[in-house]
């Protein structure tokens, strides 16, 4: 299978999305809206029609009611033109707001919750007509929603910070982040709390799974620094491997070796895939970066005796380990076979 181009890429949902806010362009793009829409906002306004109509006819005593029986009409005909303007409001909402949105799981859960939002309105206008003093009741409403509020701080907070997951997308399904102590691959957003993978921990000194599963609220996304290794236009991290070898040693055969040799491992259709997210970056800021698809050799002084050659390249964020490990046996063996070139410190210079 060949590798994709970066037009390609391009067109992927989440990649657009990401090019979007990185460029702070927006594509004009037409929107599909269900069909009917439009029958139903016509609807909505004859309804509107109706219930003024009978109101002020109410009202002028054209039609024969009590004045007990006028006072609960008007009651009413307010009531229905409340939750007839909430409906097609919601309606409005879901055409060309949530229209917008590409993502289907996301579209869904935000559709989920405007509905929850319409209930508790037309609840509200429901409770209003109920009750003669229906400024009373809202404000006991209210009351005794800051009352549940309160009791559940916590809970709000993190199902604000899930809303906010989802429309923000610090990050998705899939993902690998460190959050506060947390460092894992996101596998469940639920609407309270998020469920990480953990790779590390306390027990491994690689990013190797643990086997552990981490749950944090979701509200620490809302006062903690999340750290994203999975941007959808850059999906790949800095490693390195570093050796420490004498001031007299060949440098040129010891970076020339390291270059082919990380080369070699990674492989041509890394370096092109590589190559492909560089061409991506370049419609972004980020293109002032340095970002080179091959390996660079580099040497520093160390704190000691020795330099230290370092050889720096890029990887998948979850082939971290692994390719270093097999960069540093590919390494040694090659190095080791020059030890005159090489210089490591043997022996108790080590």
């Amino acid at each position: 299978m060949m590798a994709e181009t970066a037009e390609e890429l391009s067109k992927r949902p989440e990649i657009r999305k990401e090019l979007d806010r990185a460029t702070g362009q927006k594509r004009h793009e037409k929107i599909e809206t269900e069909g009917g829409y439009k029958f139903w906002f016509v609807v909505y306004a004859v309804v509107l029609a109706i219930c003024a109509v009978i109101y002020f006819a109410a009202g002028a005593k054209l039609i024969p009611l009590p004045d007990s029986g006028v006072a609960i009409a008007q009651r009413i005909l307010r009531g229905a033109a409340l939750i007839t303007i909430v409906l097609a409001i919601a309606r409005a909402l879901s055409v060309y707001g949530l229209g917008r949105i590409e993502d289907v799981a996301t579209r869904f859960t935000l559709q989920r919750i405007t509905r929850l939002v319409v209930a508790l309105a037309i609840a509200v206008i429901v409770i209003s007509i109920i009750f003669v003093n229906w400024y009373a009741a809202i404000a006991a409403f209210g009351v005794g929603s800051i009352i549940i509020g309160l009791a559940v701080q916590t809970p709000m907070k993190s199902f604000i910070a899930w809303i906010y997951i989802l429309v923000r997308q610090p990050f998705r399904v899939g993902d690998r982040i460190k959050i506060a102590d947390a460092t894992g691959d996101v596998i469940d957003v639920g609407y309270l709390d998020t469920t990480l993978w953990e790779f590390g921990g306390q027990y491994l000194s690689t990013d190797h799974p643990s086997g552990r599963l981490i749950k944090f609220p979701n509200e620490k996304v809302l006062d903690e620094l999340v750290y994203n290794y999975s941007w959808p236009l850059f999906p790949y991290i800095w490693n390195e491997v570093k050796f420490q070898v004498g001031y007299n040693a060949d440098l040129e055969f010891i970076a020339s070796t390291m270059q082919k040799i990380t080369e070699e491992e990674l492989g041509r259709e890394m370096m092109e895939r590589v190559q492909t997210f560089r061409d991506l970056l370049a419609r972004t800021p980020v293109d002032e970066l340095e970002v080179h698809e091959h390996p660079r050799v580099i040497f520093r002084i160390g704190e000691n005796t020795w330099l230290e050659a370092i050889v720096r390249y890029l990887v998948a964020p979850r082939e971290a380990g692994r390719v270093k490990t097999r960069l540093i046996k590919k390494l040694l063996a090659a190095l080791n076979a020059a030890p005159d070139k090489v210089m490591f410190p043997a022996g108790a210079n080590r």
